[in-house]
């Protein structure tokens, strides 16, 4: 009988101890921990008790454990294979070479530039060159951005570094009194933290992609001006006046601030589109005379922009015109001898024939400032040499002829 229970216990003893030798995977251990903790939290059901909400607790609380076992496995895995591709050493967008890397930023909208501005130090810096956003300024604002916005916006910097510069003495002479009573270090300390933070969060004012952002976004005002003024007022038919403007974004459209007109108060137009502005063709001033120098050229058929005001308080108006032909001449062109004259007409077709808006002359050697207080004042002149600023002239003109 001994025997028996030798020959028959041996083979068992040795096929555990063959089974202890073998290596566990990996999960082993965590499962063991996992089936400890089932079974203790399942020993707090009494089989005696189970009633059809307790069973219900059980299958979720087995489904929750499935699934912890589930996402432990997927994490082993996922493990597995970052290790694998650090490994490998994979190529990142940043290892790419410099030439490829500046020719897909400068293929990119402004939108993604500014997506990726945000992603590390390096892009941040490539994003915010002025070479990317130069591209950008041209293409969009370039038709309304002149010399005059370029200095409005320089204007706008320098206060916001004379604002800068205040605040900061204002910190110093703050922080001189806080560390009378604060530890010095903890006083430092802060003050570093908070520059770099500062400097994480902030663009440079100076740079054009802080104002191709100014622009875009509507918080920056720039003068342009602004044809067929208060929606096409009767009274401003065929004018350009110069304004302050911001850009609404909601609306693909723009707000306008008209000057005062004497006493009147600043005028607000809202919804103006893209195609009634323009960048100020000139630098003169709204109140200031344009000092003409095309006049000893000016011959019949070309096309003109004139300054014209109300009154002597009222700013100026560009009003578009034609020159035109002298009563002694009937416009043959053989015989015509208008430009030899020392008077200039300037026809305004859009008022009807009789209108005394009609006609003006001027005088070609000593004009300046002509006219009085019925018929308006009538300023400077300028030649339009570009065919497309009298299509845009031509593109508004009234639907019905003015009286």
């Amino acid at each position: 009988m001994l025997l028996y229970l030798f020959i028959t216990c041996v083979p068992f003893f040795l096929f555990l101890k063959s089974l202890s030798l073998k290596p566990l995977p990996p999960w082993a251990s965590e499962m063991r921990l996992l089936s400890t903790w089932f079974w203790k939290y399942l020993s707090f059901f009494n089989k005696s008790q189970l009633t059809n909400k307790k069973k219900k607790q059980i299958h979720i609380f087995s489904s929750l454990f499935l699934s912890q076992n589930m996402s432990l496995k997927r994490k082993t895995n996922l493990s597995s294979k970052v290790e694998n591709v650090e490994e490998m050493g994979q190529m990142s967008f940043l290892d790419l070479p410099e030439l490829v890397l500046d020719c897909i930023l400068e293929r990119l909208p402004p939108e993604a530039l500014c997506s990726m501005a945000g992603v590390c130090t390096s892009m941040r810096e490539r994003c915010m060159s002025d070479r990317l956003w130069e591209k950008h300024m041209k293409l969009k604002w370039g038709s309304l951005i002149g010399q005059a916005a370029y200095r409005e916006w320089q204007w706008h910097i320098a206060s916001k570094n004379d604002m800068g510069n205040l605040k900061q003495g204002k910190q110093r002479g703050l922080m001189r009194i806080l560390s009378l009573g604060w530890p010095f270090s903890w006083i430092v300390r802060s003050k570093v933290d908070d520059i770099t933070s500062k400097q994480r969060s902030t663009l440079p004012v100076d740079s054009i992609m802080a104002w191709y952002l100014a622009l875009e976004t509507g918080n920056f005002f720039f003068p342009a001006q602004v044809y067929n003024r208060e929606n096409g007022h009767v009274g401003f038919m065929l004018s350009c006046y110069d304004a302050q403007v911001s850009y609404d974004p909601r609306t693909d459209t723009f707000q306008a601030r008209y000057p005062p007109h004497g006493r009147r108060a600043v005028a607000v137009e809202t919804g103006v589109p893209w195609e009634r502005l323009r960048a100020p063709p000139v630098e003169t001033p709204p109140h200031d005379l344009h000092l003409s120098d095309c006049l000893h050229e000016l011959c019949p058929g070309d096309h003109i922009e004139i300054q014209w005001r109300r009154n002597k308080e009222f700013p100026y108006g560009w009003w578009y015109g034609v020159v035109g032909h002298l009563e002694s001449c009937d416009g043959n062109e053989n015989y015509c001898r208008c430009h030899d004259s020392d008077t200039v007409v300037l026809d305004f077709n859009q008022y009807t024939p009789g209108s005394r808006w009609r006609h003006t002359t001027v005088s070609r050697k000593d004009h300046r400032e002509e006219g009085n207080e019925a018929d308006g004042f009538y300023g400077g002149i300028r030649k339009l040499n570009k065919e497309e600023e009298i299509s845009t002239w031509k593109k508004i003109w009234p639907a019905e002829t003015l009286d």
